[in-house]
């Protein structure tokens, strides 16, 4: 049985992604493929496996739990955990031969003292808040205190550093300040010992800077499609997301739809109900300006997007049947709506509209 509400996953395309990011960033450079929040919405562990099919040498998750989650579908390769470690997670990280983040003295410990427990050796990375002002250690005095306290553990080796540039999509200012944040992680990371992987470049960067790719890049939403600046690369989009039409109705002129009474025809209309709403994490706001794919034409959204329903103008669409497909994301004939679209539509980023699809829409893998 096909579910009447559904997104298609293109591993092909993820694999493909990765092999072009690749081919973009300097040869000795590694590359880390960001598959934290369940691969952007696109399946952690398949998005990992076919990352790594196209060239990616490690992995990135925001907690332990999501690194466990790798760990238990068979995922062997090196996971950093990109969110400061914590008392509550260190354990796991460190039983799970997960690479863990410290900002600090005290971070160190913890890892120390749970890999003592485990009887385990365990790897850190050293972030440095260069001006995103969210974690890391900002200045040398910092630095020097987790140095110190990483030469007294036995247990813990530091194998990285990393810093997060905060506008490497922004304009002028934005470009100027990047520079200055990769600047200071050059210095803060000038005393670090050889042979630390240190890495700085995100999606962004990764097309803007690639000088600045240093020992390895992080390709987050541009590994699914989505690069945030403008590339030569021909980066495919890997999530098509469709439902159902379940009704068909012709209303007269002067006739409401949806909640509100927001909506009133201007002429007859003929009105497609669909089997998508915002409780399947259709943005409710992308309905005023939103369209649909409906055998290869567009079809304007019309009232108040419900949780589970939604309707679109058909009027001008003459071979609509009850059971064909509308197209909420993906392509349909010479037709396209991406998730930057639906963005601009509901006033948001592609990453939370890729995010935002819900448990309710069931998931599809095809290579």
């Amino acid at each position: 049985m096909i579910p009447r509400n559904r997104r298609v996953i293109d591993l092909s395309a993820i694999e493909e992604n990765m092999r072009m990011l690749r081919s973009a960033v300097p040869s000795h450079a590694r590359m880390m493929a960001v598959v934290k929040a369940d691969g952007y919405g696109h399946g952690a562990a398949e998005t990992a496996q076919a990352a790594i099919r196209g060239g990616a040498d490690m992995l990135a998750v925001a907690s332990a739990g999501e690194g466990r989650q790798l760990r238990e579908q068979g995922i062997e390769a090196p996971v950093l955990v990109l969110g400061a470690v914590t008392e509550s997670d260190v354990s796991e990280g460190v039983r799970y031969d997960l690479i863990q983040t410290v900002c600090s003295a005290d971070m160190v410990r913890l890892c120390e003292n749970a890999a003592k427990e485990l009887q385990k050796q365990t790897e850190v990375h050293l972030k440095f808040d260069t001006g995103m002002g969210r974690i890391g250690v900002r200045n040398e005095a910092e630095r020097d205190a987790v140095l110190r306290e990483l030469g007294n553990c036995g247990n813990v080796r530091l194998t990285g550093a990393f810093t997060h540039f905060s506008d490497a999509d922004g304009d002028e200012e934005g470009i100027r300040y990047t520079k200055e944040q990769y600047l200071r992680f050059q210095e803060l990371t000038a005393p670090l010992p050889e042979g630390i992987i240190r890495h700085c470049c995100n999606s962004a960067a990764i097309h803007r800077f690639p000088d600045m790719s240093m020992d390895m890049v992080r390709a987050g939403i541009s590994l699914y499609g989505y690069p945030p600046v403008t590339t030569e690369l021909p980066l495919k989009p890997c999530m098509t997301w469709t439902a159902d039409i379940s009704y068909i109705k012709d209303l007269p002129a002067g006739s409401y739809v949806s909640y509100g009474r927001t909506y009133r025809s201007g002429k007859a209309v003929r009105a497609a109900t669909i089997t998508c709403g915002y409780g399947d994490g259709y943005f409710r706001a992308a309905g005023r300006e939103g369209y649909v794919l409906i055998g290869g034409k567009r079809a304007k959204i019309i009232g108040r997007v419900c949780m589970d329903q939604m309707m679109a103008d058909i009027t001008d669409n003459e071979n609509v049947s009850v059971g064909d497909e509308a197209v909420l994301i993906g392509r349909s004939g010479e037709e396209q709506i991406t998730a930057e679209d639906l963005a601009a539509w509901a006033g948001t980023i592609s990453y939370e509209i890729l995010l935002s699809v819900g448990s309710r829409v069931d998931r599809i893998f095809q290579s």
